[in-house]
């Protein structure tokens, strides 16, 4: 059976079966990164792409997957050919849709022409690079190795290997730049030369300073912080901008031409399920939400030592589902359909302080975050709202 993309309701409030796959190789670990990531151990690449492809075979079958993605760490740090093994094994014991988007995360200096067609042949046919910034001095600051440059030649590589969908992400509001340290000048250049380059999704992320991370140490030394307002502007600059190259916002951070949204993102948010292999990955099947360890050796020790990988699980159901369902559909911005959560937070004395101040409204039966740089503190009004009495709560074992 071949896959449909599905309507434009359909696509965000009824998600594809999708599957999450973790590769935690990095040339080096970015400043700023929290993520479950490795740096100066590709020797263990071979052991972990057969770590994976076990993990697939003992979870075994489930349902035809419409959707794959392929995140890290750097999937493009991996040779196309491993990567093709764990595809391969995926397609093997759970199935693929001929028309499923896989769809992989690249840095844009790995992205040589044959490595592009190398991606492509092993089965990925959209491609979010990590571009971050178009300025160089950003870059330095980011701790990036690539330039501009390599930004274009990898959109151009990968249009002329064949990937249907390509994606550049951006973050915005480092404190350095321009002399007011906001860098809005050189956020718009950033801007417009990545939606130059005639991409289809666009994903801008507001640098936040992560504890245990070397940026989160040296805002404790006293170097400058990103800056709240800035970055507000800098988001409001990427809404104006994006629809005059034809994107349109879908989710707080996410903008793509109509029918180019991401669907794996569109299934988590959308509270489908999804599986996952890899160190630190998470799945959510059957309304139950699992983790593996985080850590790479103990991730390898478990598949090797024939254990289960996962590190811990939580049963949502309940009032927590609801609860769920709100704070992560409400970032779309078709927002979430109307249920018991939505009547809570209208009818309770914050939501109705939230209407007031114009940040949430119902429309035609759904909870819109009509302010969209709020929506955090929406989250935060939501999950503090208690539940009806005699309402069942997630167990975490």
């Amino acid at each position: 059976m071949t896959y449909s993309p599905p309507t434009p309701l359909k696509r965000f409030d009824q998600p594809v079966p999708s599957a999450y796959i973790h590769i935690p190789f990095c040339s080096r670990v970015c400043p700023y990164c929290d993520f479950a990531v490795v740096a100066g151990a590709d020797d263990l690449i071979d052991r972990y792409v057969s770590a994976v492809v076990s993990e697939i075979r003992r979870a075994g079958p489930w349902r035809t997957l419409g959707a794959v993605y392929i995140g890290g760490g750097t999937p493009s740090h991996i040779p196309p050919d491993r990567l093709g093994e764990i595809l391969a094994a995926l397609q093997d014991v759970v199935g693929i849709e001929s028309a499923a988007e896989v769809s992989m995360e690249a840095n844009p200096e790995d992205w040589e022409p044959a490595v592009s067609n190398g991606f492509r042949a092993a089965g990925a046919n959209r491609v979010s690079f990590g571009a971050q910034s178009l300025n160089n001095s950003e870059l330095v600051f980011l701790g990036r190795r690539h330039g501009p440059r390599e930004v274009t030649t990898a959109v151009r590589a990968a249009r002329n290997s064949g990937f249907e969908r390509v994606s550049v992400d951006l973050i915005f509001g480092s404190p350095i730049g321009s002399p007011d340290g906001g860098g809005l000048d050189h956020w718009e250049t950033s801007l417009r030369g990545a939606l130059d380059l005639g991409i289809d999704h666009l994903s801008c992320y507001a640098l936040t300073v992560e504890q245990g991370t070397p940026f989160s140490r040296a805002v404790k030394r006293g170097a400058p912080a990103p800056d709240g307002d800035i970055q507000a502007d800098m988001w409001e600059l990427a809404e104006s901008l994006a629809p005059e190259f034809g994107l349109d916002r879908y989710e707080v951070s996410n903008w793509s031409e109509p029918g180019s949204e991401c669907l794996y993102n569109l299934a988590v948010w959308a509270q489908g399920e999804y599986l996952a292999y890899g160190n630190g990955a998470r799945r959510f099947v059957d309304g139950e939400r699992s983790r593996n360890y985080r850590r790479l050796d103990a991730y390898l020790d478990a598949i090797e030592g024939v254990r289960s990988p996962v590190a811990g699980k939580e049963q949502i159901d309940g009032w927590d589902a609801e609860l769920e369902r709100i704070f992560l559909g409400m970032r779309r911005a078709t927002g979430v359909a109307h249920g018991p959560g939505v009547d809570a937070l209208l009818t309770s004395a914050e939501g109705a302080r939230l209407v007031a101040a114009g940040v949430v409204d119902l429309v035609e039966g759904r909870l819109l975050v009509t302010r969209p740089l709020l929506t955090d503190m929406v989250e935060r009004v939501v999950l503090d709202m208690d539940p009806p009495s005699g309402t069942v709560h997630s167990r975490v074992t």
